[in-house]
């Protein structure tokens, strides 16, 4: 099957399967963590949050580590509103870099509704 893209020619949003996959770095790249952006990966399936991957970026390993261990998984099972509501604290000790990535979902989450 061929992979639709949502949008147009910015390659945000990717469709195939019935299951959508919201790239941030287009849509949030103003989202600046301690050390630039922090991009996502988004994966939604049945209008829920399946997902959500870490893509290249400039934060220090040993900072980001947490966010990607305590925080990423926070969203998960979500319907996309609940997701956008849900109130997510920043991870102690990376606050800058947890704030981005709590940003970029929220950001990539509308994304994903205006152009399903």
């Amino acid at each position: 099957m061929a992979l639709l893209m949502a949008s147009c020619g910015d390659k945000a949003m990717q469709h195939k399967n019935g299951r959508y996959t919201v790239n941030t770095t287009t849509i949030a790249p103003d989202v600046i963590g301690y050390n630039g952006p922090t991009p996502l990966l988004i994966h939604i399936s049945n209008d829920k949050v399946e997902s959500i991957e870490v893509l290249e970026n400039g934060e220090s390993p040993s900072y980001f580590e947490p966010i990607e261990e305590e925080l990423l998984t926070r969203w998960n099972g979500l319907t996309v509103n609940e997701a956008i509501n849900a109130e997510v604290d920043a991870v102690s000790g990376s606050t800058y870099s947890s704030e981005a990535v709590i940003s970029n979902v929220r950001r990539g989450l509308r994304y994903y509704q205006s152009h399903k």
